[in-house]
């Protein structure tokens, strides 16, 4: 396959994986845009729905016949609903993409050319923007014990020095090619290659650290993971990612601790739990004098007290 050209007859150029999980109108939303922007390429679509009551499976069968769809009896979560997948993807080269994305113009396209021209790339992400067209800052560095004691010390979001902004790169505006440590799952390409040779999905990550955990196996191959603002998406999650969500919280801090865990053994894993635990107990505190004044802010007191109660559910000795 030249490096600026597509494949042609039966060969496929791309296939996208997307889990569904309740979101049927996000869903539709997805596969619409991605029907009106796949182009020239020879591409598969492959839907896994983890058990949705929202009408998703009968809304795929009957609105994108052409869609690959695995239905699954319970929610397997996003690794395991993504490995299901891989084994049946006939492309060159995979994309996990967001049931809650929307893509624009010919960002696949320009993607799958990405690709093509730099064999040494395994791993590949884009420009993602909120709902609002923000630019929403995937791509980070690895939750390493620095970068959680500078989001416990709260001093992650100052400007300066630059620093303090490192875990999650906010120095930088996402409108230049780098490469990166750890490229976000709402719009993840990797090439067939890299399956066969790095593995699918860590299925022991139920949902958060799944992609961080494959990231950091495939740059331990020798691949590279490069970001580049060839095209751009929407991905609607990062909005509501917000939002105050208790289960959220448990299985995000749950996967930095079994991230260390597996990559540094027990005396890591036991520093990160301690640092997630005083960043959810001090954030406890300071709501809790805060709604002793401002009303409003007894919902965030209530959330983090509760998340500090709940902190010891994935303490690094239960994990193992």
């Amino acid at each position: 396959m030249a490096g600026n050209t597509f494949t042609s007859n039966d060969a496929k150029d791309l296939s996208i994986v997307i889990i569904s999980f309740n979101t049927v109108e996000y869903t539709r939303d997805c596969l619409t845009s991605v029907y009106e922007n796949i182009g020239v390429l020879n591409a598969e679509i492959i839907v896994v729905d983890n058990d949705s009551q929202d009408g998703s499976v009968e809304m795929i069968r009957s609105e994108f016949p052409e869609a690959i769809l695995i239905e699954n009896n319970d929610n397997r979560g996003f690794a395991a609903a993504n490995n299901q997948a891989f084994e049946i993807c006939k492309a060159r080269l995979v994309l996990l993409l967001n049931s809650d994305t929307l893509v624009l113009g010919n960002v696949l396209q320009e993607s799958v050319l990405y690709m093509n021209n730099n064999p040494s790339v395994g791993a590949f992400g884009c420009r993602v923007l909120n709902t609002d067209r923000t630019v929403q800052r995937t791509c980070s560095q690895f939750p390493s014990l620095t970068n959680q004691l500078l989001q416990t010390l709260g001093v992650d979001r100052l400007s300066h020095p630059k620093f303090f902004g490192r875990y999650q790169m906010r120095h930088w505006d996402r409108d230049t090619e780098r490469e990166v440590e750890v490229i976000s799952g709402c719009y993840l390409i990797v090439r067939q290659e890299v399956l066969n040779t790095v593995g699918y999905l860590d299925e022991n990550f139920f949902f958060f650290g799944e992609e961080t955990d494959w990231c950091r196996r495939i740059h331990r191959a020798g691949w590279l993971l490069k970001f580049s603002p060839v095209g751009e998406i929407i991905h609607h999650g990062s909005v509501s990612a917000w939002k105050l969500n208790e289960r959220r919280d448990l299985l995000l801090g749950e996967a930095k601790v079994k991230l260390h865990l597996k990559y540094g053994g027990m005396a890591p894993a036991i520093l990160v739990f301690f640092l997630l635990f005083s960043f959810n107990f001090s954030r406890a505190v300071f709501w809790s004098l805060r709604s002793l004044i401002d009303s409003k802010s007894k919902k965030r007191a209530l959330h983090f007290r509760s998340v500090t109660r709940k902190n010891f559910s994935y303490w690094p000795g239960k994990l193992t």
